[in-house]
């Protein structure tokens, strides 16, 4: 892959300038770093260290958790925290166009190291892949906007520019985006944006949302071996899943985008974990379910709730000792929203012409049943945002979890070109 199929010098001269091994140093060293979601100190440091050294003036914002839990748009959380670091990034001489480059820093948990063939934090490159916990998701990302970044200082595009370039590496993506909505209200805000997620370098435009629900459904305690004069609350569980299952298949039949419809399956309801029981032959006298519920494109979170809970009703409803005893839902944990940009948006169709400049191929515009930060920029920022990153969100969270570097290369190579692209119309 060259850039030799760019027209503009700086766009060009910017894109030439990805250095792989730097981009491959950069990755492994981020992937060290244990960043799980509220634990983000160590990783914010290094990163901003980085983007010092690439060349440009940086601010680490660390606003009171607390302001922004009680922030109207807090997007909610689900660890406990007691800081919010923020890198932010700037490049350009401002009072122009400003453009936002943006990824999270935080990764999850990586589970049992037994299901790993690597080890999960050591940066591991095999076959032109380098696995690691947040390896996909998202450092490999990360590492193309410190790449990216570079790369314009060391091409000397960035004198060519007019206008500003902002990186914003966030923490607490995984459990809600608070580090997002943070940024925005220290001022991240601009013409456009992209996030560098793994979308496998094609475009995402369009995305679903999610709330994290906790069901506690009621029964009533018995011997076992008087099972018929308990009430197994696992059997009432049955019925408002029973329940949520139907929901499911009427909020997604209803849904009419083209590009949400393609994914089949855009608003998936589950449970993932359930708890109940103290003593093996007792009849269950209550159950406690945790699961996720999707919002839908142009719905807020509340109205999720709204339609979660009318779901919730209708099994109480329908079962006679529910009606007398409901199952209660409440809302734990992260809300997502959903997030939208026009197809035919100047973002989306100039950034696929960078792409297609940068590898001879157009990128695909897609959708993901997935949340994102995307929606804060578009919501709370007033800034056009798309997704465009490295790797498969499929090997995202899971054991073995990986990026191609060649793919880190070419995300990088297309960001620079766009900087230039876009800031040189400021």
């Amino acid at each position: 892959m060259t850039a030799g199929a760019l027209s503009e010098p700086a766009e060009a001269a910017a894109a030439a300038a990805v250095d792989p091994a730097g981009l491959r140093e950069d990755l492994a060293a981020l992937v060290r770093i244990r960043s799980i979601t509220g634990d983000e100190e160590a990783v914010a440091a290094d990163v901003a260290t980085r983007l010092r050294q690439a060349g440009i003036g940086v601010e680490v914002v660390s606003p009171d958790p607390a302001a922004i839990r009680a922030d109207p748009a807090w997007p909610g959380e689900e660890t406990t925290r007691v800081s919010l670091p923020v890198v932010i990034g700037r490049l350009g001489r401002g009072g122009g166009r400003r453009v936002i480059l943006s990824g999270h820093v935080d990764v999850v948990p990586p589970g049992d190291p037994a299901t790993w063939s690597v080890d999960p934090w050591a940066g591991e490159v095999r076959d032109g892949r380098l696995y690691g916990r947040g390896a996909c998701d998202m450092k490999g990302g990360v590492a193309a906007i410190v790449g990216a970044v570079r790369a314009l200082v060391t091409s000397g595009a960035a004198d060519a520019v007019r206008g500003e370039l902002v990186v914003a590496l966030v923490p607490g993506e995984e459990d809600g985006g608070q580090g997002t909505l943070a940024a925005i209200r220290a001022g991240v805000t601009g013409d456009l944006a992209i996030i560098t997620e793994p979308s496998n370098l094609d475009i995402v435009v369009a995305h679903a949302g999610a709330i994290t629900f906790r069901l506690t459904v009621p029964g009533r305690a018995a011997h076992a071996s008087r099972r018929r004069e308990g009430v197994s609350a696992l059997d009432n569980l049955y019925a408002v899943l029973r329940a949520l299952q139907a929901d499911e298949a009427a909020r997604n039949a209803a849904e009419t985008d083209p590009l949400m419809t393609a994914l089949g399956l855009p608003y998936p309801t589950i449970v993932g974990i359930v708890a109940g029981g103290e003593w093996a032959s007792t009849v269950l006298d209550r159950v406690v379910a945790d699961g996720r519920y999707g919002v839908r494109l142009g719905q807020s979170p509340a109205d999720a709730e709204a339609d979660l809970r009318l779901a919730v009703d209708a099994a109480n409803a329908s079962d006679p000792f529910l009606r007398d005893h409901p199952a209660t839902v409440e809302i734990v944990g992260g809300r997502f929203g959903s997030g939208r940009v026009p197809s035919d948006h100047p973002l989306p169709v100039g950034l696929s012409e960078v792409v297609e400049s940068v590898t001879g191929q157009r990128p695909s515009l897609l959708a993901e049943p997935y949340g994102a930060d995307m929606r804060l920029f578009i919501g709370q920022g007033a800034t056009p945002c798309v997704i465009f990153g490295p790797g498969d969100v499929r090997v995202a969270h899971s054991a073995d979890e990986f990026v191609p570097l060649a793919e880190v290369e070419t995300c990088a190579r297309v960001l620079a070109a766009w900087v230039v692209r876009e800031l040189a119309r400021a």
